[in-house]
Order: C-alpha cells, then sequence, then structure tokens
C-alpha cells in the first residue's frame, strides 16, 4: 500500500467515525432533553406577556436599554408547557413592508443565541420600525403559534 493511498484510507475512516460520534451525542443529548419534559427550559424568563393557551411571551430589553433602539438586541421572557423545544420569530416592518425577520429556538442545545438584532438588514438601514414577536413550536406539520406578544416599536 502506498503512503498516499494509507493517509487517504485513514482521513475517510476519521471522518466516519467523527460523523458518528456526532450522531450519538446528538441522540444522547436529543433524549435528554425529553426526558426534561416541556417547560420551555432554557428560556431567558418566564411569564408575562401575552398569551394564546400554549404559552407566554413578553419583550425584555437588554443591555440597560429602557426602549428598543436601532441595531440594539433584545430578547424576550416566555414560557410554555406545549413543547420543549420553543421558538420565539420576530418580524420587524416600516410602512407596513417587511424589513427584518428571525426565527431562534429558545431552549437549551438550540443553535445561535436567545436575542436578536433590530437591524440593519439589507432592507433596513435605519429608522423606526414596528415588531411583533411569536412563540412558535415545530411539527412533521410545520410551524404553530402558541402566543403572541404585543407589537413594539423600534426607535431610530
Amino acid at each position: 500500500m502506498r503512503t498516499g493511498s494509507l493517509f487517504t484510507h485513514s482521513a475517510k475512516a476519521l471522518a466516519q467515525a467523527s460523523l458518528v460520534a456526532l450522531v450519538v451525542v446528538g441522540m444522547v443529548a436529543g433524549t435528554a432533553l425529553a426526558a426534561r419534559g416541556g417547560n420551555g427550559g432554557g428560556k431567558p424568563g418566564g411569564g408575562g406577556g401575552a398569551t394564546s393557551g400554549g404559552g407566554t411571551i413578553s419583550l425584555a430589553l437588554m443591555d440597560g436599554a429602557t426602549q428598543a433602539n436601532f441595531a440594539e438586541r433584545v430578547t424576550f421572557n416566555i414560557s410554555t408547557t406545549a413543547t420543549a423545544s420553543p421558538f420565539v420569530h420576530l418580524r420587524c416592518y416600516q410602512n407596513g413592508a417587511l424589513v427584518g425577520e428571525g426565527r431562534q429556538g429558545f431552549f437549551e442545545g438550540a443553535l445561535g443565541n436567545w436575542w436578536f438584532y433590530l437591524g440593519p438588514t439589507p432592507s433596513w438601514q435605519g429608522g423606526d420600525a414596528d415588531c411583533t414577536a411569536t412563540l412558535e413550536q415545530y411539527s412533521g406539520k410545520g410551524w404553530s403559534v402558541l402566543a403572541t406578544a404585543p407589537s413594539f416599536h423600534v426607535y431610530p
């Protein structure tokens, strides 16, 4: 066997072993999260805000802010027993046109952060906007809304 083919074979075996390890870790983590129950664990806070029978969601300002401002971060206080994997879906509009949108998992193990930046986006380079957020869950049938937060204004 030549050195080049030995190296190639070793690299492929290592890649395959890594993939198997990732699958096993994912299954163990998923089982652990499912065993915790559906309390919306990992959320920044609980309670407050609007409800529609599946949970509650309310705006939570960050970084000492007293109002939602363009290019700053916000998060949400959520609570739900409907799913162990809740998501927050944020949409921001200027003059009725969608200028910013994001969806983020609010549970332990979700990728990303538990906050949203209020711009800039390609279509939102500054100025006021009005935003809405919904607490959602995903199933094989798609997204369903569990609760809707009161709309809030973003200041320039």
